[in-house]
């Protein structure tokens, strides 16, 4: 067989929008899209990109694939085998078998909701749900999700076959019942994105130890401008308030 030359020089790729997100930070967002069906957001896209052209008929789409820049995770290399999450952070596999950020080109992709598309003079926005992708994130294409081939019905996900189970029940202090009640007109849905969130237990999978003989330590997930702190207690996660991120 004659082989096939192929051409490896380097070549770029530029965003097309960024993304704006309820998740301030990488900890707290979901390890996968759809898993947080209340974490809503939006993608943003600017000239040249923004023209209404571009976007005939996508509105018939209920979803979208949203192929995006892992930002937070640019290094100078990569290394062919990840500790993926699912497995619990302790056993490792090929990169190219896991969603891990950490790959060859920082390259990842999320079939997110369409809610709605908004035509603005300077810019047009994606309003979509399920998010998982953290603020600023660059967005470099746009596909929409066609089920016929993008849903497969005998299709296999190895180690990931099935959806991870929700990991912690989720209880609010008083006083953070108060504080998100008073904030859930600024942020709707606040109460219920919490919840999510937090169930999907977005403490480091390597923290298995911890977690298995309970643990004081609080966290703190910062969702919009606001600041969530929470500890987990018997395989609970208990709110103990949600505040303003404090300026400086």
């Amino acid at each position: 067989m004659n082989s096939v030359p192929t051409d490896t020089s380097p070549f770029q790729i530029q965003p097309i929008g960024h993304v704006r997100s309820c998740y301030g930070e990488k900890f707290g967002a979901p390890r996968q899209p759809g898993l947080v069906p209340s974490a809503r957001g939006m993608i943003v896209l600017e000239a040249p990109y923004h023209n209404p052209q571009a976007f005939a008929e996508l509105q018939q789409f209920s979803h979208i694939w949203v192929l995006f820049i892992f930002h937070q995770a640019l290094r100078d290399t990569w290394t062919p085998s990840v500790r993926p999450p699912r497995l619990g952070g302790n056993k490792r596999i090929g990169v190219f078998a896991s969603r891990s950020p950490f790959r060859p080109n920082p390259i990842g992709m999320s079939p997110l909701k369409l809610e709605r598309i908004e035509f603005l003079e300077q810019s047009t926005r994606l309003h979509v749900s399920g998010l998982d992708l953290v603020d600023g994130t660059p967005v470099i294409d746009i596909k929409p999700y066609i089920p016929y081939v993008d849903s497969i019905e005998d299709a296999c996900g190895g180690y990931a076959d099935t959806a991870p189970a929700i990991a912690l029940a989720v209880e609010f202090s008083e006083a953070a019942l108060v504080d998100c009640r008073a904030l859930e007109q600024d942020y709707p849905g606040l109460e219920q994105l919490i919840r999510e969130t937090l169930g999907a237990d977005p403490r480091p999978a390597y923290q298995g130890q911890a977690k298995a003989q309970g643990e004081t330590r609080e966290y703190g997930v910062k969702l919009y401008d606001l600041n969530v702190r929470w500890r987990v207690r018997d395989g609970i996660a208990q709110v103990l308030s949600v505040r303003a991120v404090e300026a400086g």
